[in-house]
């Protein structure tokens, strides 16, 4: 066999390998492309509804911008007094929750991380197994314990129930993230005169960003999103949550549908924006080459 025909060969098993691999990406993207458009297409249809003029829901236009498409749902709501009151106590309940959550996971998973005490393995499978309770049957010990405070139609009665509801999953987060962590780093920390404490704010903290953003974006999103809790815990229309709110709009002979579709999409944005911004911490660990020598 000559050279020019192994060279050959050669080139057509490489163009080969090439429109493989090609073929290979294409179907990905496609299942991709496909994928993305299952999941976007129930939003753009609800955006549709939110444009349509005299609360209409069912249509046999399949169009996304109906005829005589109006923001008038959108100025609506955001001109009235009960929306922007229901966003902000969600705002207010959904940070508070977030920050205290991150802040005692963070601590609960270090020691279970770093320290060896009597029932920690029992802690760690008492945590685990309360992810396996239905959300429903917590609603009873909640109200019960809420009530018991004094706390009812509170925001401090709901951060208490969130962040009790949120706390296991975030320790298991961070307890998993904490172990890959070396243990070099504290011990240099401690060897150059910090305290344990010290050494967890200034080392350990700084390099668990990426899991304190899971962290942060499960307990926001799961708060922002609660339902069930609010619908037993508040009681007035002025402490309600968007989740209660939008339920307002809808009576039991009328149901203001443009605006309700309206207030779906709005209450979709600031979830939107703390995952844009945290998304950034969210991609690859921090630790590579931190540890010295």
């Amino acid at each position: 066999m000559t050279t020019e025909a192994i060279r050959a060969a050669g080139a057509e098993q490489a163009a080969a390998h090439r429109r493989k691999k090609l073929i290979k990406y294409a179907l990905i993207h496609l299942g991709i492309i496909a994928f993305v458009c299952v999941c976007v297409y129930p939003l753009l249809r609800i955006f549709s509804v939110s444009l349509r003029p005299g609360d209409k829901l069912v249509s046999t236009d399949l169009a996304l911008i109906p005829d005589g498409a109006t923001f008038k749902s959108y100025w609506s709501l955001l001109t009235s007094t009960y929306f922007l009151r229901w966003l902000w106590n969600s705002l207010v309940i959904t940070v508070a929750t977030s920050f205290i959550g991150v802040s005692l996971a963070s601590t609960a998973a270090y020691a279970f991380s770093r320290f060896s005490f009597g029932g920690k393995k029992a802690g760690l499978i008492l945590l685990l197994s309360t992810q396996m309770i239905p959300a429903g049957m917590l609603i009873l010990p909640l109200f019960l314990m809420i009530m018991k405070l004094g706390l009812m139609n509170t925001y401090l009665g709901m951060i208490i129930a969130y962040s009790v509801s949120s706390l296991p999953f975030s320790i298991w987060i961070l307890k998993g993230y904490y172990d890959t962590i070396p243990r070099s780093l504290e011990e240099a920390a401690l060897v150059d005169g910090t305290s344990q404490i010290g050494a967890f704010y200034r080392v350990i903290l700084p390099l668990s960003t990426p899991a304190l953003s899971i962290a942060f974006l499960f307990n926001f999103t799961t708060a922002w999103n609660e339902y069930l809790v609010a619908r037993v815990v508040l009681f007035s229309s002025k402490q309600y949550t968007w989740t209660l709110g939008l339920f307002e709009l809808q009576g039991q002979f009328i149901t203001q549908w443009g605006m309700f579709a309206a207030g779906s999409m709005l209450v979709t944005l600031p979830v939107l924006a703390v995952f844009l911004y945290s998304s950034k911490w969210l991609i690859s660990g921090l630790t590579l080459g931190s540890v010295k020598g």
